[in-house]
């Protein structure tokens, strides 16, 4: 059993290490286009299905109460909280419409989206990053290897691994670097770290 633990937490640590050598860049290209996003009075929607689902709501609470700094709330939206939404548009169009519908409603040129799939290939995922995109909002996929969710993308976060778990530890580790240097961008004079 601890070996077991061991194994997945060096994963894991390796994972990180190499993220660092292959995505800074793209990381640090989208924490920048969110923050051009709220400085000009635009919001950020996210999205994804399951645990992804889930680091959409998460990064979206850090952006509109705070993350390491006391600054502003900042105007991001998860779209993946609104039963009624949810349940209405399954019910009556499709599950793969969940997303783009509310991006139709919601985006606006100049927002930002980020879809979130691990494997990359959720329908209502891509979708919705479509959507966006012929509305003129920047969109980022945050995603693992496979799928065709970061060629949809403006800026692609593609996690370098095919483990769900790892991806989805490497996902919320994005979103909170993604917060920081955006409050770094917007609020560097702001507050203490």
């Amino acid at each position: 059993m601890k070996d077991s633990v061991a194994r997945s937490l060096k994963e894991g640590s390796e994972l990180r290490l190499k993220m660092a050598e292959t995505m800074s860049a793209e990381i640090a290209t989208a924490a920048t286009a969110i923050a051009k996003a709220f400085k000009a009075g635009r919001k950020l929607l996210l999205f994804g299905n399951g645990g992804s689902a889930a680091d959409a709501q998460h990064i979206a609470a850090e952006f509109m109460n705070r993350f390491l700094i006391e600054r502003p709330p900042l105007p991001a939206i998860a779209l993946t909280t609104d039963t009624s939404v949810l349940t209405s548009i399954a019910n009556d169009y499709a599950f793969d419409e969940i997303f783009s519908k509310q991006v139709k409603a919601l985006g606006k040129k100049g927002d930002v989206a980020l879809g979130i799939t691990t494997s990359g290939s959720s329908p209502n995922v891509l979708k919705a990053l479509r959507a966006a995109k012929k509305l003129g909002m920047t969109t980022i996929a945050l995603t693992g290897e496979g799928g065709k969710a970061a060629s949809l993308a403006d800026i692609a976060l593609q996690i370098p691994s095919r483990s769900t778990p790892r991806i989805q530890e490497a996902h919320i580790a994005v979103g909170h670097i993604l917060c920081e240097l955006t409050d770094t961008i917007l609020f560097k004079d702001v507050g203490k770290r």
